[in-house]
């Protein structure tokens, strides 16, 4: 198979599709705000017309105020994967989701699954004396505590959630090998410069933050009350904010473009991170062709 991968606005989209017209493929989804329905305008999901030149797989499959983890989707994404190359046809992920992405390369930790009650209790824990969690998960788990934002508290709870469950760190599950992980990859990164990647992401932002955000969000709180945590997702947390009146319109898309740069510095972090990612320039059709024809071609004299 074949990933594409990259910081968000970087073009990675455009360059999958145009991959799969010319390789005979189909695209999976691997971001994680895009598998969610009626969550459209902040999304970026493929357009119309690039779901109809090329078939897409994980879009717009659950509601938004269903659970839905990494291990779901790396479930779903490999009988996609299967169904595909069953057809003759060629797998291509593309997403900008390191979770994801990650749990596709290297496999899943056989941790713990998820305990509600435990996290309600670390939740009103948390909200009934604050900072109880990071002190919690430094006395346990040291190494994620360093490693996690002292506001992240979803991070936060699983780490301790997992120490409560098995007596050891997440640390030590992720360290411990996984027979799961997947072989026979290309991982296409996509590299823009960063000043032209901040001025797209600013262009983004400017085009978001209008009525139909605000409309779609409105629509969104009405269909799906309590505030599920796909709302969230960057630019609808910023929409709820304007609706709350706890930030004026006229800073939306300033704030929309902070929060998606800071994501997209994380993503590039990430995928340098990577050493078997091979850099590819958005607009470089012909040379990821190639990468790929290199690629099958290698996988063909393994078999």
């Amino acid at each position: 198979m074949v990933l594409v991968g990259g910081p968000t606005a970087s073009g990675k989209s455009e360059l999958a599709v145009e991959l799969a017209r010319s390789c005979c493929g189909e695209i999976v989804g691997a971001d994680s705000r895009q598998i969610y329905r009626y969550m459209d305008v902040a999304t970026a999901k493929p357009s119309a017309e690039q779901r109809q030149a090329v078939r897409h797989h994980l879009i717009d499959v659950v509601e938004p105020d269903e659970h839905y983890d990494a291990a779901a989707w790396l479930a779903a994404a490999r009988e996609a994967i299967a169904e595909i190359a069953a057809r003759g046809s060629l797998p291509i992920l593309c997403g900008g989701t390191g979770l994801y992405l990650r749990a596709l390369l290297d496999g899943l930790f056989a941790g713990p699954a998820a305990d509600p009650v435990l996290r309600e209790c670390l939740e009103s824990a948390e909200d009934a004396c604050p900072g109880s969690l990071v002190a919690r998960l430094q006395a346990c788990d040291p190494e994620s505590a360093a490693r996690l934002h002292p506001n992240d508290r979803v991070r936060i709870i699983r780490a301790v959630e997992v120490f409560e469950l098995t007596g050891k760190p997440i640390t030590a599950w992720h360290q411990a090998p996984d027979d799961s992980a997947c072989l026979g990859a290309l991982f296409l990164s996509v590299e823009r410069d960063r000043d032209e990647l901040n001025a797209r992401i600013d262009a983004r932002a400017g085009q978001l933050a209008g009525d139909r955000l605000l409309e779609e969000m409105r629509g969104l709180r009405e269909r799906y009350p309590g505030n599920p945590r796909a709302f969230s997702a960057i630019g609808y947390k910023e929409a709820g904010e304007v609706l709350d009146g706890e930030l004026a319109q006229s800073a939306l898309a300033d704030a929309i473009a902070q929060a998606t740069r800071r994501y997209a510095k994380r993503q590039r972090t990430w995928l340098r991170g990577r050493r078997e990612a091979v850099l590819i320039g958005p607009d470089d059709v012909t040379g990821a062709v190639r990468r790929i024809g290199e690629f099958l071609a290698k996988q063909k004299d393994i078999s």
